[in-house]
């Protein structure tokens, strides 16, 4: 709702300032619930905008001034508690602004919300507790004291259905006249009058068995995500300049310290190891069961557990940046973010509710005004018909869905920003993957050690010592391959580089070069054997280097930034699927061709930003549905150009927040297990539509033709929405052969 600009003294206008109060909203469990709430606080003087956040249990407000204790009561009286509030002491100039100055983290919200709470102190359980002893007590005294049975069952009917009126009048005064409050009164009352109050009372009690179970499938599907807050600790033990150690809570690290977590621990936040080695299990996030091993300078991510080494890890992400706040808010966001079928059910719902209504009157009205039919007959059916509309199990079926699967993939690094991208994946037909970080792991590794004349554990040894110390990523893969066959590397002395050939220094009394072939060749005669070898391993896409020792070629060492572990299954499973691949890259041709032809996929070589842009809009007026992977910079304009643009766990900002959709963990077969989860999701979307229509057909086909009445229409309607709910929870679990823990996933 969007206000007039207000005019200063002088008649200029200017942006008129607002004031942002969010207010944490405990018993909202479905959009209907959102919709209530933000037709009340608009229509109240002040009220710029309403942001209703179900999966947050949050409404957000911006307002010039308006009272925030009036808005409380709005909000209570539609049947919600309000917990406590927080409103900005200062002003804003803009909407951003203010989010940024004084609203609070979205991490905060979820600290201060009261999610652990059992379901059986909750004030729907309460009411739905005393609904069913009243009802009970009114059985036994019927029983007893017949003379007495109609006012009991009426007093009974009564101490659930005065909450519900009054939520249903504080609504229609709102601007929601149709709710399904409304309609339970109305049945509720109109049964009263034609006789029928033990019915009235019962169904009343189904009713708020009805809500009551919604609020606790709703709330199951909240804790799935927010769970993943718990996973951090509380508090770490950080180490001061001079070693010592002091613990502090773990929200209060700053980027840069250094932190020691011990054997068992779990890791207070994202950091990078910066001395120990360890397994780190990191199942809690992303569901692989196997630990993986680390050390020095490699990342560690908060909520994982440490294995068997002490380690310190020096802080990269504040606590509100983590790998898991990350997680938690892009997927909040999401759920907030309508897809395209949800957003058709809620247009749908809004005419549905009022032609029900209509509906029930004509069943009551016409057949004894027309065909002399009885009244208490029809009033009846007409009521039943109206129960049988109530729009609960349809205007859920999708976002309990949508939700559910969002969380589903969140705790399994799979991230969509919204039901439109989730439900827009299934539909991919084509995929463009960059290599360098997509396909491969980003960094080279050495794939051959050649000795000519020496052992390779000699070659490996002296080019181990000649790169001690260097950080150039062709260093670092020799030296972690030295590490890994726990080499002996041999101290060197008068050491030093030769400006784009190599290095060189004296080892064991020996005089040693590592370089390029151009530059072994001006120091030692290289024969046409070796040639040949170094030929053969170059047209296989690796870089190779030279040793030599004193004045002869003493071997070569080879390195190639090498696929993924999981990427010839990813794209196995992509083509299994019937779904296009290609490789988008920017480097040469050679190096591209021997990946592509190691995994079996299409290449497109020599790119600049612009040509792999280019690429998507061609495969995009070929008809495909076009998705992009990528994690550079360089992917950015492809990414946003792509039907679904998939940004890989680990990349860059920019690629990040263009992007539609992460694969956290980077395993290449996450973008054929989100393809799955969107397709597991529309179909349970439809099978809950099918369940909430097809029930409410059936009974009211029923109920016209006086086979069922009362009981059985708040029945279909509960058990519509009931069933609805727990058919959305099974995407809760990833079925066997797509979870990220499958052994051919494992890194």
């Amino acid at each position: 709702m969007t206000r007039p600009n207000a005019r200063n003294e002088d008649g200029s206008t200017a942006a008129s300032q607002a004031i942002t109060t969010r207010l944490q909203v405990q018993g909202m469990d479905c959009a209907s619930c959102a919709i209530k709430i933000e037709n009340a606080l608009n229509r109240m003087p002040g009220v710029r905008t309403v942001d209703v956040s179900v999966s947050r249990g949050t409404v957000t407000v911006r307002h010039d001034n308006a009272n925030s204790a009036e808005m409380t009561s709005k909000i209570s009286s539609l049947g919600y508690t309000v917990a406590e509030s927080d409103q900005a002491s200062a002003r804003e100039h803009s909407p951003i602004e203010s989010e940024e100055r004084t609203g609070p983290s979205r991490g905060q919200d979820h600290d201060r919300e009261p999610s652990d709470r059992p379901w059986w102190q909750t004030g729907k359980a309460r009411l739905t507790i005393a609904s069913g002893v009243a009802l009970a007590v009114a059985f036994a005294v019927g029983k007893s004291v017949p003379a007495f049975e109609r006012w009991a069952f009426l007093l009974a009917m009564m101490v659930g259905l005065v909450p519900i009126a009054k939520r249903a009048f504080s609504a229609a005064m709102a601007g929601t006249p149709f709710s399904i409050e409304t309609l339970m009164t109305i049945a509720a009352v109109g049964a009263v009058f034609i006789g029928a109050t033990e019915e009235a009372a019962t169904v009343v009690l189904l009713f708020l068995i009805g809500e009551l179970l919604e609020g606790v499938a709703a709330s199951r599907a909240r804790a799935s995500i927010q769970g993943l807050t718990k996973l951090v600790p509380k508090t770490a033990r950080l180490e001061d300049s001079e070693g010592r150690v002091s613990e502090v809570e773990a929200d209060t690290l700053l980027v840069g310290a250094v932190i020691q977590v011990r054997p068992g621990d779990r890791i207070p936040a994202d950091g990078v190891i910066v001395s120990g080695e360890s397994a780190i299990d990191e199942s809690p996030i992303n569901g692989e069961s196997n630990p993986v091993r680390k050390g020095r300078d490699e990342n560690v991510f908060a909520g994982t557990v440490n294995g068997d080494g002490l380690v310190k890890v020096r802080v990269t992400a504040a606590a509100a940046d983590n790998t898991i706040a990350r997680v938690v808010k892009l997927v909040e966001e999401a759920q907030e973010s309508k897809a395209p079928t949800e957003r058709f059910i809620d247009r749908f719902s809004r005419y549905y509710t009022p032609g029900v209504v209509v509906v029930a009157a004509l069943v009551a009205i016409l057949p004894p005004l027309l065909f002399g039919g009885d009244w208490n007959g029809w009033i009846y059916k007409g009521l039943a018909v109206l129960l049988i509309g109530c729009p609960c199990a349809l205007v859920i079926s999708t976002p309990a869905a949508i939700a559910a699967s969002l969380a589903a993939g969140a705790r399994r690094g799979l991230l969509l920003k919204g039901g439109a991208v989730l439900e827009k994946v299934g539909k991919v037909t084509a995929v463009g993957l960059d290599k360098t970080g997509t396909l491969t792991a980003g960094k080279p590794q050495v794939t051959d050690i050649v000795g000519f004349g020496r052992s390779e554990g000699d070659v490996l040894r002296f080019a181990a010592a000649l790169e001690l110390g260097s950080s150039h990523p062709l260093a670092t893969a020799i030296l972690s391959k030295a590490a890994e066959q726990r080499t002996q590397i041999p101290p060197t002395s008068e050491a030093s580089a030769i400006g784009g050939k190599g290095v060189r220094a004296m080892v064991e009394g020996t005089k040693v070069f590592l370089g390029s072939a151009k530059g072994a060749a001006e120091l030692a005669a290289v024969s046409d054997a070796q040639q040949a070898r170094i030929a053969a391993l170059n047209d296989e896409g690796k870089t190779v280097s030279l040793l030599v020792l004193d004045d002869s070629i003493a071997g070569a060492i080879a390195m190639r930034d090498e696929p993924r572990p999981d990427a010839e299954r990813g794209l196995k499973l992509l083509a299994e699927a019937g779904i296009r691949t290609v490789m988008l890259t920017g480097d040469n041709r050679r190096t591209a061709d021997a990946i592509g032809e190691q995994l079996g996929i299409d290449v497109e070589a020599e790119l600049l930003p612009d040509d792999k842009q280019r690429i998507i809009g061609r495969l995009q007026k070929e008809g495909f549905v076009v998705a992009k992977v990528g994690d550079g910079i360089n992917d950015a304009p492809a990414l946003a150009a792509a039907d679904v643009g998939i940004a890989m766990g680990g990349g860059t900002d920019i690629a990040l927040e263009t992007a539609d959709a992460a694969v956290l963990h980077g395993r290449v077969s996450d973008v054929a297990a989100m393809i799955v989860l969107s397709k597991r999701t529309m179909t349970n979307i439809r099978q809950n539509i099918a369940v909430a229509l097809g029930l409410k057909a059936i009974f009211l086909v029923s109920t016209v033709v006086g086979i069922t009445g009362l009981w059985p229409a708040i029945l279909a309607d509960t058990g519509a929405t009931v069933l609805v709910t727990l058919n959305a929870l099974r995407l809760l679990s990833v079925p066997s052969g797509h979870g990220p823990s499958d052994k051919g996933a494992s890194r």
